[in-house]
């Protein structure tokens, strides 16, 4: 039977839960602006809302108005919506044995898997940091991105986008700023810089969403193919 992880020392969780409440922030600040395109997309706020309560992924739930605001048939969004989410599951594969729950805690943990409370989760070095930066990130943005919904769905657009206020570059600065600690091997700089460069090339390419799948796909064969020993470090 495996050791246990000790105890996670109270100076370290309160580090974890303060870096998941900046992020939390940062991106449920967001959903504001998908609040208020949903609603001028055609749907109404309760429809708005329940994306957000339900797929809770941000790409897909702008993936699915973005056909239906461009007079596409909801199948065809739902469609597109699935597609971006297809990252989730990769980083599902990641999470399930750091997280190591089972039952139906991993079926709830599952509705929380985003691309915040991934990163929060694999930059730790125990399974009950994992854990901690996991939930306190996950509930974190799940609370403030369904608030913020419904504040852009019943504002409008009278509340502008958040990009006009920086939100999306501060979501991205914190994304780097949690991993940036973790590219301290030759195969995680390599990853870095390859899934970053197809990403970009992809930008003007491809609909929104599909850079980011892209580099998904690249980050996780090149991670299977060190995990079995073909790329791993010297």
């Amino acid at each position: 039977m495996p050791t246990p992880d000790p105890p996670l020392d109270p100076a370290e969780r309160r580090r974890i839960v303060s870096d998941s409440i900046a992020v939390s922030v940062a991106t449920g600040a967001y959903g504001i602006s998908f609040g208020a395109i949903g609603v001028s997309s055609g749907l109404d706020v309760l429809q708005t809302c329940a994306l957000s309560l339900l797929v809770f992924t941000g790409a897909s739930q702008f993936a699915f108005v973005g056909v239906i605001a461009a007079g596409g048939a909801p199948l065809l969004g739902a469609a597109s919506g699935l597609l971006l989410g297809v990252r989730n599951t990769l980083y599902g594969l990641r999470l399930a044995p750091l997280l190591d729950w089972h039952g139906a805690r991993r079926t709830a943990a599952a509705h929380l898997v985003i691309d915040e409370s991934t990163a929060m989760s694999v930059t730790r070095d125990s399974t009950a940091a994992a854990r901690v930066g996991f939930l306190t990130t996950g509930l974190g943005v799940f609370s403030l991105w369904n608030l913020s919904t419904l504040i852009g769905a019943l504002a409008g657009d009278a509340l502008g986008d958040p990009r006009d206020y920086g939100l999306d570059s501060a979501v991205g600065g914190a994304f780097l700023a949690l991993l940036w600690p973790r590219l301290n091997t030759p195969t995680a700089r390599l990853t870095a810089i390859l899934a970053a460069v197809l990403a970009t090339v992809l930008v003007p390419l491809t609909p929104a969403g599909i850079p980011v799948l892209a580099a998904g796909v690249v980050a996780l064969g090149l991670g299977l193919r060190g995990r079995d020993g073909t790329g791993a470090d010297s």
